[in-house]
């Protein structure tokens, strides 16, 4: 057989983050000052941080 193209590999994964809390982080996008901004937001205790990786 023949190889497949990379762009064609249909197996993605997506990564969920959770808080110390135990909540779920979600990606928020703000709209502040003219400027988009990312904030990885906790769902239960509402702590922002800028990536979903410092909640660790």
């Amino acid at each position: 057989m023949g190889q497949v193209s990379k762009n064609a590999r249909t197996s993605s994964t997506t990564q969920k983050f959770f808080c110390s809390c135990g909540g779920e982080v979600k990606m928020k996008t703000l709209f502040e000052n003219g400027k988009f901004k990312n904030l990885a937001e906790c769902e239960k205790c509402k702590r922002t941080e800028r990536r979903p990786s410092d909640f660790k």
